[in-house]
């Protein structure tokens, strides 16, 4: 609880601060900052590993699929 108390102070000094804030280019670099933060995860990957998913989700609308149990099985010397 005390983690989630700092936190808050913290997210209300920031709020106090951004509100003096008269800087322009400060407040559009918060701007920048906050786009990126909620950047869809899907565009920062690469064709490939897009392509994998697809295939992968594919696969299991499909009934392409293997039990865990069968899975935890063939990699059980490694986990």
């Amino acid at each position: 609880m005390k983690v989630e108390n700092k936190i808050l102070n913290q997210k209300l000094e920031l709020i106090q601060w951004l509100s003096t804030v008269e800087d322009k280019s400060i407040i559009e670099k918060l701007i920048e900052f906050k786009e990126k933060e909620n950047k869809d995860w899907w565009d920062s990957l690469s064709e490939n590993e897009k392509q994998s998913l697809d295939k992968g989700l594919l696969d299991a609308d499909n009934g392409n699929l293997k039990p865990h149990s069968s899975v935890k099985k063939m990699y059980e010397k490694w986990v």
